[in-house]
């Protein structure tokens, strides 16, 4: 399976509303890339305070969605599919570079790529766009944890 619609994504994150960020998978390459989709829409809770004069996604926020999309692969790659209490965290984030702005209206398209794989510990790419321009870049860590 190459792609993955929002019930499938549901089955490898824990997030729901308004914190499940991924809207669909387009494309998988186990172990290496992974790309997907989150439409930004206007009535989202946050843009209710940031900005409500020009509303913008946070940039936490385009880190928290690229993260989402590093637990998918990095589920599909190790394990294949979550058992119950299984969750991938988030657990470094570094050179994370904020270049445009993402308003309603705007399709982020993510892309991750695997770095390396060490005890545990992986390390992604993690690039967001908007129309094919860069709006996010950064190197992000995760690591398996079971929920209590």
């Amino acid at each position: 399976m190459t792609q993955m619609n929002i019930n499938e994504v549901k089955n490898f994150l824990p997030h729901r509303y308004p914190f499940l960020l991924i809207d669909r998978v387009i494309d998988i390459e186990i172990g290496k890339r992974l790309t997907a989709i989150k439409n930004i829409s206007f009535n989202e809770p946050q843009f209710t305070g940031h900005f409500p004069s020009q509303p913008i996604m946070p940039g936490v926020l385009i880190i928290e969605a690229l993260a989402q999309a590093t637990g998918i692969l990095a589920f599909k790659s190790e394990v294949g599919r979550p058992q119950e209490g299984q969750i991938y965290m988030l657990v470094g984030v570094d050179n994370a570079r904020f270049k445009r702005m993402v308003e309603p209206g705007d399709q982020l398209k993510l892309e991750v790529e695997v770095m390396t794989v060490k005890r545990g510990i992986w390390k992604f790419k993690g690039t967001a766009y908007v129309d094919d321009k860069v709006v996010t870049s950064a190197e992000l860590m995760c690591t398996q944890k079971a929920s209590d």
